[in-house]
């Protein structure tokens, strides 16, 4: 029997910490650009504490049944310092799939934060503590812990594919995921996007920033302009 629906895996493979910590000063809109605007999870997943939040880390995965956390409280004890965990929860939002003790228990094991297709609780006391947390909403009605779910195989949260030791960075714009396979050409493309855009940046400040290109386009795909 395998048991599908209702099996831990405990281990993977992460990346190497420097690649990880590559991804630490981009923004999620310059990765999500060179990924052809692609694999940012729905916009209603959101950070629920203080702005400025941004995380990178390893992808550690989570399917639940939408209204239980029992495999989230086993996922806690399992993650790596650095990890941070993604579930799927459906995006249902009946019940919250943690708050604010399992943050503080994430908090002390080192866990980088939280990705939660569904809602939260105990949203001020998240905020207070500063832990990053990002999910659909609140809600004050709790979970149940009789399972079943997976920990670390492939998931869909946000509606976006998650596997064990992909890439995550996740900001006040929301949460991307980046697959292991792709981290160094997608970290060179978005490191260079982000130079690119300083230099617009000073060009539209000295007056020298070129807009031939929005006529050329209209143009190209046949827009009548008149007076």
């Amino acid at each position: 029997m395998r048991n599908v629906g209702f099996r831990i895996k405990e281990n993977f493979e992460r990346l190497e910490e420097d690649v990880i910590r590559g991804f630490q000063n981009i923004p999620t809109p310059n990765i999500g650009d060179v990924m052809g605007r692609q694999w940012a999870m729905h916009h209603s997943i959101k950070p629920v504490n203080h702005p400025g939040i941004h995380i990178v880390g390893s992808a550690f995965t989570v399917r639940t049944h939408p209204s239980d956390n029992l495999l989230v409280h086993k996922a806690m004890d399992l993650a790596k310092p650095g990890d941070i965990i993604v579930i799927d929860a459906c995006g249902d939002m009946g019940n919250a799939i943690l708050g604010e003790l399992m943050c503080h228990y994430a908090k002390v094991k080192g866990i980088a934060g939280y990705i939660v297709d569904g809602p939260v609780r105990d949203l001020k006391g998240i905020a207070d503590m500063g832990f990053p947390v990002f999910a659909r909403g609140g809600t004050p009605r709790g979970p149940y812990k009789e399972g079943p779910g997976e920990i670390n195989t492939t998931i869909s949260c946000g509606n976006v594919p998650v596997s064990p030791g992909d890439i995550v960075v996740a900001d006040d714009d929301g949460v991307i995921i980046i697959p292991k396979e792709d981290v160094t050409a997608v970290a060179k493309d978005a490191k260079e996007l982000a130079a690119k855009e300083v230099e617009i940046v000073k060009s539209i400040y000295d007056g020298t920033w070129d807009r031939t290109w929005v006529d050329e386009v209209l143009q190209k795909k046949g827009c009548l302009v008149f007076e």
